[in-house]
Formats: C-alpha cells, structure tokens, sequence
C-alpha cells in the first residue's frame, strides 16, 4: 500500500471500555479495501488485544497516556509529524474541543467518532455510527460534514454475509442468543443466560462475548455442565453460525443490534448504556425490537415473559425481523470509506483554500 495512511486514536480498556476500539476495527477494515495504511495508536487492556490489530494488517503503537490528556496530545502530534498521515480519527468521549483544535493546527484532515454529541466539534468530519442522538443535538463548526445515524451503522463483513443466510426464520426447536456487546459493563450476560435456561419453551441458548469479558470463565463453567442446552461463541466464525440458528436475541441497544437488525434477528432489548438509549428507542420505534427498559428495573419475571410473547407471536418475529433488514443495509462502512475519500481528494483542499481567501 502505497497510499497515505490513516491514523486512529482510541483506546480499549476495562476502566474506559472497548466499544471505541472495535469500532474503529471495523472502519480500518473497510478502509483497507480501499488500500488505505492504517495505524492504531492506543492503550490496550489486556494486551492480547494488540494481536487483533495486527492480525489482519494494521500497524500498532502504545499511547503512553490516556487519549485527551496532554502527555497523550504531545505524543499523537510527534506520530502526525513522523508518519504524515492523511488523516486522524479519534474515538474517545474524553478528548476536549482543544484537543481536536490542536490536531487540526498540524493540517491533518480530523475525523471524529462520537455518540454522546456532548461537544463542540471542530472536526471537519463526524460521524456517528448508531441511531442517536439526532443532528439538532450536535454543535458543528461551519463546513464540517456529518454522517449520522442508520446508512452509517458499523457491520462486520462476517456479520453481513449472513444476510442472504438468515432470508427465513430458522427451523424450531427455538434457540435464543444472548448478545450484549463489545461491553457489558454490568455483567449481566451471566444473569441473562440464567433467565432463558428457565423458559422451557427454548431449546437452547447460545451467548456471544468477547474473549476478554470478566465472566466468560464463569460461563465456561456453566456451558460444560449443561452441554445440551447453552453454548459459548467468543470468536466472529463462532458468532456467525449462532446467529443464523437463533430465533431472537437479548441486546443492549449498541452497535450489536444494529448489526442483528441488518441480519434480521428479533431483538429485546435491556439497556446497559445511556448514551445507548436512543439507539434502543429508534429500533423499538421501528419495528425491529421491543425495548424492555433499563437493566436496573428489569425484573427476571419481565424477560420470562417477554421472551414468551415473542416466541408464541410467529408474525411478530417475522415483523421484527422484516423491519429490521430494511432499516439496517450493511453498507456503512462503505460509505463512510467513501465520504472520507472525498474529504481527502485534493479538489475539497482547493475549495476549503478558496473560501478561507
């Protein structure tokens, strides 16, 4: 690859979460489609994290503070300076407005990854790849592109290939999957899986984690002492094979549902996140999803329950997962490739010079 490349800042984390980083994974891959270098400079926990990076082709460097601290600034302008890249984008809810000024001051075109529209942004591109907050709740400076809400949701080409798979509902007996995200800051995947064990009416369940959730041990354990009804899928193939079995799943609202909604999955949906709220509403709003509330004030007997309806409900399923599919088409990333190769093609820099004359 010959191309300039594209620098990512963000961070993955217990104490600061891994929503931001494998995110940004899913846009370096489609970015490198388009033969676009990219590096990763960022602070990894665990470190096993690193191996994901590298594995499929992006280049790694370890932040030596947290992204939107000063030590962090200083060090990420050095790495503009020395690799010169096209571009940089910055996922973290920490930076500050004069931190991005200070990114933009060294000529590089900054690309921000937001869903909290809790700043200022001087970015000349931000994106949001859920399904809220709206555009009114963003502040903008004059020019900047935004790309917001549903035609830039965030799938996985494995998760996409799945579309054609999943055309139909499955054959019964029900299966169920229990899907809360790249994070589950309250551990309540474990809980979950409890609750549908109890439900008589489903075969089996099947939970998606990532390697590095805190009770993936505890479930180990469970999912070895009940073979037949509950199976564990850490890793993308894994997950892919669960979720053209499964007949609903228990989401959070986050970049997960977005991605079952694309493969037509029904979803109910606990909320873990509040930024996360309005994704939840715009998919019950929609069609794709009943929303069951705040994981606080969820009771077990309203999953029971909940989980009874849908599945007695075969019209319901079939609504959910209809509805689903046309809000969600999987060319996200794709498009937002697009939209910062335009933003990068020498005529914008002509233009953005003329008007500044």
């Amino acid at each position: 690859m010959t191309r300039a490349p594209i620098f990512f800042r963000v961070d993955g984390t217990r104490q600061q979460g891994w929503e931001s980083f494998w995110r940004c994974l899913v846009f370096a891959a489609a970015l490198q489609r388009r033969r676009r270098p990219t590096y990763f400079l960022s602070q990894l926990d665990p470190p096993e994290l690193v191996n994901n990076i590298r594995r499929v082709g992006n280049e790694w460097l370890e932040a030596d503070a947290l992204a939107g601290t000063p030590d962090d600034l200083e060090q990420i302008i050095q790495e503009i300076r020395r690799l010169s890249p096209a571009a940089v984008i910055v996922d973290s809810p920490h930076v500050t407005r004069e931190y991005l000024e200070a990114l933009q001051s060294t000529g590089v075109l900054v690309v921000t990854l937001d869903h909290h529209a809790a700043l200022d942004f001087p970015s000349r591109l931000v994106i949001n790849p859920l399904l809220g907050p709206s555009k009114e709740a963003y502040s903008f400076a004059p020019g900047a592109q935004a790309l917001l809400g549903r035609r830039y949701a965030l799938v996985r080409p494995e998760i996409r290939r799945l579309r054609p798979l999943r055309a139909q509902e499955p054959a019964q007996p029900f299966r169920a999957l229990v899907a809360l995200g790249d994070d589950d800051p309250h551990g309540q995947s474990l809980a979950m899986v409890r609750h549908l064990m109890s439900c008589h009416k489903i075969r089996r369940v099947d939970v998606a984690v990532r390697y590095h959730h805190p009770e993936l041990p505890t479930l180990r354990a469970l999912a070895e002492a009940n073979k037949d009804r509950l199976e564990i899928a850490v890793e993308a193939p894994e997950l892919a094979a669960r979720i053209v079995r499964c007949h609903f799943a228990i989401t959070a609202g986050n970049s997960w549902s977005l991605e079952l909604a694309c493969v037509g999955v029904p979803q109910l949906i606990v909320v873990q996140n509040e930024a996360h709220w309005p994704t939840a509403q715009r998919l019950e709003e929609e069609g794709a999803a009943t929303c069951l509330g705040w994981h606080e004030t969820v009771s077990a007997q309203t999953i029971r329950q909940a989980v009874v309806d849908l599945l007695a409900d075969d019209q319901e399923r079939q609504a959910m997962s209809r509805c689903g599919r046309m809000l969600i088409d999987a060319r996200g990333p794709d498009r937002m490739v697009t939209a910062l190769e335009v933003m990068l093609h020498p005529s914008r820099a002509v233009q953005t010079l003329a008007r500044a004359a």
